[in-house]
């Protein structure tokens, strides 16, 4: 399992000091996890390595990482009362920017496919 752990903060510590010396507006943990998933693509681990049994734990405790993020809203919920508009506009613009990019490469993806609507394949 330290293995696994090795695997995860390497890829996180590469992607940090890329996004560091190349000056990206991308946040590091974001470059390490598209390292990690390239490593885990070209490796193919089995069921029992430590970097899945690590995984698998973090996923256990995954409602841990919300802590933060309440904690951030109950501390500045003032600023958040004071700017509900752009706020809830952001928020809704994001969902609707989401649902459409899943819609439109749901349907890319059943066009390649051949598969017609309202068809089976």
């Amino acid at each position: 399992m330290i293995n696994g752990i090795l695997w995860v903060l390497g890829c996180q510590l590469v992607g940090e000091v890329l996004v560091r010396g190349l000056g990206l507006s991308i946040p590091g943990p974001v470059v390490g996890m598209v390292l990690l998933f390239g490593v885990l693509s070209r490796r193919r681990p089995g069921p029992e390595s430590g970097t899945l049994r690590f995984s698998d734990g973090l996923l256990r405790h995954l409602q841990l990482f919300f802590v933060p993020v309440t904690v951030g809203i109950m501390v500045h919920v003032g600023e958040l009362g004071e700017q509900w508009l752009p706020v809830t506009g952001g928020l809704v613009l994001s969902w609707a920017a989401g649902l459409v990019t899943v819609a439109a490469l749901g349907a890319w993806l059943q066009r390649r496919r051949g598969v017609r609507a309202g068809g089976h394949d």
